[in-house]
Parts: C-alpha cells; structure tokens; sequence
C-alpha cells in the first residue's frame, strides 16, 4: 500500500534533524505535508536551541513525553515537567528552548512553510 507508512520515531526522526512529517519529505511519500509539520525531539540535558526564533509565522504545539523542558518566551517562561504537558504559541511569538533534563517533545506546527529552517549550531 502507498498510502500507508510504519515507522519508528527515534530512528526516522534522525533522518531529518528530527521531523518526521511536513513540506521536506518528497512528493510522492505520505508524509509529505503542506499543512503540518511533526518532530520527535530527543534532547539531552542542557541542549538549548542555538538562536531565539523571531518573526514565526506558524502555530505551534509542543508536548512534554519525558524529561523536563523550559520554553522561553519574551518576558515568560514556561517549564514542561509531568508527561502530557504542553504549551501552544501562536504566530509572532518569539521563542528559543532549553533541555533541563534529558527531555523528549513531540512537537506539531502548521503550516508547514518551504523553505523556512532554523539555524543549527
């Protein structure tokens, strides 16, 4: 079947810096999405995010699976502590995360935009 795909997170994930759907994957290939765009994060303690995203277009979603997790807004933030929590930001929210523990997100932002990448370190 075509249309079907199973995988494993962890190993996909690492194929493409952690996205596991959106504009990126090939045309042709399920997961392939111009409307969501979904990363299984895995950071080890104290991993942060080299550079604050500003100017975000997108919604966004982020759920806490392990781990403890720190999102930084401007003026706020916001610690992710027990499995299930999460935090929604909208467009124009500037944001840059950190890994107080050895964390795992599932995160879910639409749409997804070619061409947008964030810097890596």
């Amino acid at each position: 079947m075509d249309n079907v795909y199973v995988g494993k997170a962890a190993p996909d994930a690492a194929a493409d810096h952690g996205w596991l759907l959106g504009h990126f994957k090939p045309f042709g290939d399920i997961r392939h999405s111009q409307d969501v765009e979904i990363k299984w994060g895995v950071h080890p303690r104290g991993d942060e995010r080299a550079k604050w995203v500003t100017g975000e277009t997108r919604t966004a979603l982020l759920v806490l699976i392990r781990g403890r997790f720190r999102m930084e807004l401007p003026g706020r933030n916001v610690v992710l502590s027990d499995p299930g929590d999460y935090i929604v930001w909208g467009p124009g929210v500037d944001h840059s995360w950190h890994a107080e523990e050895e964390s795992t997100v599932l995160t879910v932002r639409w749409p997804s935009i070619p061409g947008y990448q964030a810097p890596r370190p």
